[in-house]
This record gives structure tokens, C-alpha cells and sequence, in this order.
């Protein structure tokens, strides 16, 4: 596998080997020792799977400590640009987008770490599959409004199709004022 940097700290992208032959083909999603090797040190335990219609957006989701995630995310099925911003304090990409097109012909994933708000738009019908490092927690569930005007944040969909939930999410602006995250 090929693991390629993003240039933000511990966000890495992941490029599994893929073998074909005349009846298909096969590939490691995850190899606990591979990953070990490279870096890339999280234990998963809680997998999810979910379908969204073209244009539909997701997020930008994560939980606060102590139920923190970690997720490696790909698209099963379709193409998804998938989104996450820093929010690690004391990082010095706080508040830095950075966008991965996911694909599942391409097998790509991107291995977010803790502390990044997470969400995807769905550029075709996909199937999206993630690994978690930390079991979903409903007190810990936060986010950042998808539309924020301060992160301008181009989901290259022309007319999304949010969650009402996901439409009343907070701005960063309204976290770091209220003090749900620090810099």
C-alpha cells in the first residue's frame, strides 16, 4: 500500500495494492500490522456503512473527548469528496480544510485522526464505509455548520441535500466563542 501525506499532521491518504485478474479483483482494506508500520498506530472498533444519493452532503460530524474518533473512511461504491478540518488544539493547521476525492474504483481511503471534523458530498449514488477508533457517543456528538462562511468550503455539488440536523450545526466561530474547542 501506498500511504501518501497530506501535509497536515497524521492525515494521511491510502492507496491499498490491488490485484486483478480475469475474475476481478482483490485488495487489503486493512492490515492492522501494515498500518502499524506505517504510522499509522489506531485500533478500530466500531465500523459504519451508509448510502447517500448524489448531492447529498454530510457533516462536518465528530465527537469531543473523551469520545474522540478516529475514522478511515473510502466509498464502497460511487465518488464521494470527502472533507475534514483540523480542530486539534494547538495544531498548526488549525482550522485548515483539506478535501480527498474518494473513489471506489480507485480503492482510496483517508485516515482522519481525532480531533478533525469529518463530512463528505456524495458526487454520484455512493456507498460510504468507515472504521472508528472510539464507539459513537451521543453527548460527545458535535459539529461545524456545513455552509460555514468563515471555511468556505467548496462540496462541488450544486444544490446539496442536508440533514435539518446538519443545516442547525454551529459555525467554528460560535464553538471557539462558547468555548466547545480551543485553538
Amino acid at each position: 500500500m501506498e500511504v501518501k501525506q497530506t501535509g497536515i499532521e497524521g492525515l494521511v491518504e491510502i492507496i491499498p495494492a490491488v490485484y486483478h485478474d480475469n475474475r476481478g479483483w482483490f485488495y487489503e482494506f486493512y492490515r492492522e500490522d501494515n498500518f502499524a508500520k506505517a504510522g499509522i498506530p489506531y485500533k478500530f472498533l466500531q465500523e459504519n456503512r451508509s448510502f447517500s444519493k448524489k448531492g447529498v452532503v454530510r457533516g462536518l460530524h465528530m465527537q469531543l473527548a473523551p469520545h474522540a474518533q478516529a475514522k478511515l473512511v473510502t466509498a464502497l461504491s460511487g465518488k464521494v469528496l470527502d472533507v475534514v478540518v483540523d480542530l486539534r488544539k494547538g495544531s498548526k493547521t488549525f482550522g485548515q480544510v483539506y478535501y480527498c476525492l474518494l473513489e471506489s474504483e480507485k480503492c482510496n481511503m483517508l485516515m482522519v485522526p481525532e480531533g478533525f471534523a469529518h463530512g463528505f458530498a456524495a458526487l454520484e449514488d455512493s456507498v460510504f464505509f468507515y472504521k472508528c477508533s472510539n464507539i459513537y457517543n451521543r453527548e460527545s456528538e458535535n459539529g461545524i455548520r456545513w455552509n460555514d462562511p468563515e471555511l468556505k468550503i467548496d462540496w462541488q455539488v450544486k444544490e446539496p441535500n442536508v440533514s435539518d440536523k446538519d443545516q442547525v450545526l454551529p459555525t467554528l466561530e460560535e464553538l471557539l466563542r462558547n468555548s466547545v474547542i480551543s485553538r
